[in-house]
């Protein structure tokens, strides 16, 4: 079965995304938050094991114009829903609304919804309630301008959990946006990989997965996986084949180091969860007392903002501390998420590439420096 699909991505990631699922084998085009591509199950199973940098994987059931209820009702009720649903689906709605003339969002729910009931009765010839009692299968519809897209969502848990986090800090970066730093840093594993700031350890933790090839969706379920439509067994083949596909025994350089000796402990905790352990190197360092031994290594890291008061003033000290390391050798390529407007002017360097990020709702700036070849 041949299935339009759409993978839900943070604002200004798009392309990274669409990178991704293109690599995948799947031709890609894009919209704000949205990449669209299509495919069979098996786009379904690898895009949701495989994917780094993106939310969700999303079934388009429909997507039309519409202006009234009524309508919305009616072109809702002759989507093929019963392709996908069983008779005993549990289909929770969602929805949101902008610049549409259906603005009222609970009143649009409960349209959807009775017009997937009034579908599945009909189409499996039940009279009375549903039962939905069986599988999930999240729909949501989002209106934009008069547009309806109405999805059923795939994945379950947003994808950014992939079911290693233990425990956290205060302020945890998502697993999708640690990807996104590295491959926005192109990093491959050759080279030496550093987070002084490492919290939690999730960029050391997504680089070491990245490194390896190991899947990250690999340690959790999906929704998508207790769905009729999709044999158990090719879910667990796929399985098979991203595991021995692993580079397990790959030598990486990865390090890990924060001042807090608590984050480090639970950096270790989720490492262990995954398998990770012993390909990471964990460090108790404050970062004016780090040393880079390797030439030609990538520092990404996500450090303080200082946002809080009385941080500004330690904070600038630290990112002197990244522009000093920078200045004493010339190969460290840098790679920094900070909402600090000034780092630049802080650390005197201009980045080679500035890019816009979104941390959680925090509007970031991802600044890029490229070292220079150990050769040149």
């Amino acid at each position: 079965m041949q299935f339009k699909l759409l993978a839900n991505t943070p604002m200004g990631v798009e392309r990274v995304v669409a990178d991704e699922i293109e690599a995948l084998g799947y031709p890609a085009t894009l919209e704000n938050g949205r990449v669209y591509f299509e495919g069979d199950e098996a786009a379904i199973i690898r895009t949701n094991l495989m994917m780094r940098t993106a939310d969700r994987i999303r079934i388009i059931v429909g997507d039309f114009e519409t202006t009234s209820f009524d309508d919305l009702f009616e072109q809702t009720k002759a989507l093929p829903w019963s392709d996908i649903l069983g008779p005993a689906a549990a289909f929770p709605v969602t929805g949101r609304s902008h610049k549409s003339t259906l603005y009222s969002v609970p009143d649009v729910q409960r349209i959807v919804k009775k017009a997937i009931v009034e579908h599945l009765k009909e189409a499996f010839n039940i009279k009375g309630k549903l039962p939905e009692n069986g599988p999930r299968y999240k729909v949501d519809i989002a209106l934009l301008k008069d547009r309806a897209v109405l999805t059923i969502d795939t994945s379950g848990d947003a994808l950014h959990k992939r079911g290693y986090r233990t425990g956290q800090g205060e302020a945890p970066i998502k697993e999708t946006l640690a990807a996104t730093m590295l491959k926005l840093a192109n990093y491959d594993g050759s080279k030496t990989l550093i987070d002084p700031f490492a919290g939690s350890g999730t960029i050391a933790i997504e680089a070491a997965l990245m490194a390896l090839n190991i899947a990250p969706g690999s340690n959790r379920t999906f929704d998508a996986e207790k769905w009729d439509i999709i044999p158990e067994a090719d879910w667990q083949n796929m399985r098979m084949e991203l595991e021995e596909a692993a580079l397990y025994e790959r030598d990486i350089k990865i390090i890990a180091a924060d001042i807090d000796p608590e984050m480090i402990s639970v950096a270790k905790d989720n490492a262990l969860e995954v398998g990770l352990q012993d390909d990471i190197e964990f460090l108790v360092s404050d970062i004016h007392d780090f040393e880079i031994e390797d030439e030609d290594a990538q520092l990404v890291t996500n450090p303080p903002y200082g946002e809080r008061i009385g941080e500004a003033k330690e904070v600038e000290e630290m990112y002197r501390r990244l522009g000093d390391m920078m200045t004493a050798d010339p190969t460290l390529s840098v790679y920094l998420l900070t909402s600090n407007k000034m780092f630049e002017h802080i650390v005197g360097k201009r980045a080679t590439k500035r890019r816009k990020l979104f941390n959680g709702y925090i509007e970031t700036t991802y600044f890029q420096y490229w070292g220079k070849r150990g050769n040149e």
